[in-house]
């Protein structure tokens, strides 16, 4: 029987895990049994500089603070104890980006976020160079545009990192970062689960001309696996995490991870043919592979688990937000008529009474583009409903329709896996907001798919409990225990959640209205030039 809470943490035995969303800071607090026993966050917004979407290092700090502040009087409320000592820290953050450095530490120019999609031309070269999708959101399509463009501080680099591997270089002194963060800096080889040294040769090549005085490697943070040491909360540390003065130094930290490898974590999908799809206001899908594609896909990024196993992705910017917007619009029509709408109920009703729809949506179609999807190759988007005149027009098909294409961009980019690279899969695991209403999100993704789907409890717990997952496997793993191993016999023992199988005229007709849905391209593309 493990310690209650309390004791658990009076005694430093609990585990903290931090992750940077775009829009929270969540701090987690697990147990022995590695389940949350706190919570804390700060909500932030990015923000729109220079024409350069980041957030400040001021906003960076005071975020992590307040989040470690509210998880301790959450702490102190339920438990009346002070942390005063853990067992091992994790940090984790949205993927990608660009921070330089100079010697004495400086950023050199505001973080550039996954967001900016500024390096159009960087990864155009760097992809054909390494005959290997490099995307424009990635750290090296960052850092290569900056020197194609001529920036003055690209000189003055001795460090370049993301923002996870920023905060725990300042609050442990190691530059280094896990390997699934590192790999949405640069391409990793998965033998080595370390960067591919083919490619920093050809980029070290490639820069010669320019006169710098650092190769790739001597600025990038060291690659880690998961379960490695990465390092100890320095005195310095401490302070910057704990204002109030009572965390001791010392406390183990984990590899810093991406929230792609965190989500992994917190839905058990890190073993080959495993997945999970993360639907929200975007959604992605990641699949863990087998072995390497044959080629190389503009539509597919690669990356890897924390462990070190390669990983496809199909990333869409657009989701459930058009969705939502007709949700509302219903909610306002029963208000007009003096009906009090319970929102969840709502959301209920409409989500199940698609399922009651032609499976094909009767020949509707529409665009959920509120702005652009790389997948389909839209700059920019505009959320678009169309029919023809014998199109069978009910409340089924049109709320089916919106389910639909809600995956609509995400089921082109996995047909490419699922259907040109035949890769397969065991097990997919469904988390975020489309699937709240039970079994019609999971139904509707689980036709999308062609695959069982599975959908978790702890899921909504996301990348603060997955990192903090991660902290925990590194202290408490058994000599040679996987990370996949110790999910399954610490974490989740058996627990795979609900699992829906697809049914198979689901699936022809979801594969219908996809046909439709690539045909009607150039009806979004026509609403995209003639609305401005």
């Amino acid at each position: 029987m493990g310690l209650d809470a309390k004791t658990t943490i009076a005694s430093g035995k609990a585990v903290l895990g931090i992750e940077f969303g775009s829009t929270r800071i969540k701090a987690v607090l697990i147990d022995e049994n590695n389940n949350p026993i706190a919570s804390g966050s700060h909500d932030w917004e990015n923000q729109l500089v220079n024409g350069i979407w980041t957030y400040s290092l001021d906003a960076i700090w005071t975020g992590l603070q307040d989040s470690y502040r509210d998880l301790a009087a959450d702490v102190k409320k339920k438990y009346d104890v002070e942390i005063e000592s853990l067992a091992a820290i994790g940090f984790s953050a949205m993927m990608h980006g660009y921070m330089p450095f100079n010697k004495d530490g400086e950023l050199l120019v505001p973080f550039r976020t996954w967001r900016n999609t500024i390096t159009g031309q960087a990864c155009g070269e760097l992809t054909k160079l390494f005959n290997y999708h490099i995307p424009q959101r990635w750290t090296v399509a960052h850092l290569y545009q900056a020197i194609l463009n001529g920036e003055e501080h690209v000189s003055d680099i001795t460090f370049v990192s993301t923002l996870a591997g920023y905060i725990h270089w300042k609050l442990t002194g190691r530059k280094v970062v896990g390997v699934g963060e590192a790999s949405g800096m640069f391409p990793i080889d998965i033998e080595t689960k370390d960067y591919n040294a083919r490619m920093m040769a050809q980029f070290n090549e490639l820069v010669d001309q320019k006169g710098l005085s650092w190769k790739l490697e001597d600025v990038f943070p060291k690659c880690l696996v998961a379960g490695e040491d990465a390092g100890a909360l320095t005195e310095e540390g401490a302070k910057l995490l704990d204002v109030s003065g009572r965390l001791k130094a010392g406390i183990p930290v984990c590899p810093p991870e991406g929230d792609a490898g965190t989500g992994m974590a917190a839905t058990n999908s890190v073993a080959v043919r495993t997945g999970n799809v993360s639907a929200g206001t975007s959604v992605f899908a990641m699949l863990v592979l087998e072995k390497d594609l044959k080629k190389p896909y503009e539509e597919i990024d690669l990356v890897t688990t924390p462990d070190g196993n390669l990983v496809a992705m199909v990333h869409c910017n657009n989701c459930t937000s058009d969705l939502n917007a007709w949700v509302n619009l219903f909610k306002e029509f029963a208000e007009e008529f003096g009906v009090d709408v319970d929102m969840n109920k709502l959301f209920g009703t409409l989500y199940n009474k698609a399922l009651e729809g032609d499976k094909d949506c009767g020949g509707l179609l529409a665009y959920n583009y509120f702005s652009g999807e790389h997948v389909t190759g839209f700059d920019a988007g505009r959320p678009l409903f169309v029919r023809t005149p014998d199109s069978k027009f009910n409340l089924a098909n049109f709320m089916r329709v919106n389910l639909y294409t809600s995956l609509g961009a995400l089921k082109v980019g996995l047909d490419i896996l699922l259907k040109e690279e035949d890769v397969k899969i065991d097990r997919i695991t469904g988390h975020g907001g489309l699937f709240k209403t039970k079994g019609v999100g999971q139904k509707i993704l689980a036709a999308a798919m062609n695959s069982p789907i599975s959908v978790m409890e702890t899921a909504g717990e996301g990348g603060a409990w997955g990192i903090a997952l991660l902290a925990s496997y590194m202290v408490n793993k058994k000599d040679g225990e996987t990370l996949d191993e110790f999910l399954n016999n610490n974490v989740f023992a058996g627990n795979t959640g609900v699992e829906m199988k697809p049914d198979a005229e689901d699936v022809a007709g979801f594969d219908v209205f996809t046909e439709r849905y690539k045909a009607g391209l150039p009806i979004e593309r026509a609403a995209v030039e003639s609305l401005n």
